[in-house]
């Protein structure tokens, strides 16, 4: 597990630590008060994801695509 502060983790690190902590949890093999640091961490890693899948979505729902289907460009996220 690194110290990588969550919010600078990418996606992927954050979940790849994300399951290493899920790991360490579901098999019961740590002191309680590092079950509860461990899931603390895990709490701050699945909003992590949870954000960067969202930003994900947002991103891929403003692309405007011209009659034919073809990708054209992308509308700002702020435009309504």
């Amino acid at each position: 597990m690194t110290q990588t502060p969550v919010e600078n983790m990418s996606f992927e690190l954050a979940m790849k630590e994300l399951e290493a902590v899920v790991g360490k949890l579901e098999r019961g093999d740590v002191a309680l008060d590092d079950s509860i640091t461990l899931y603390e961490r895990g709490a701050e890693l699945k909003k992590r994801c949870e954000d960067e899948l969202k930003r994900a979505e947002e991103k891929v729902a403003a692309i405007t695509l011209d009659a034919s289907g073809t990708a054209t460009g992308t509308t700002p996220l702020d435009a309504g």
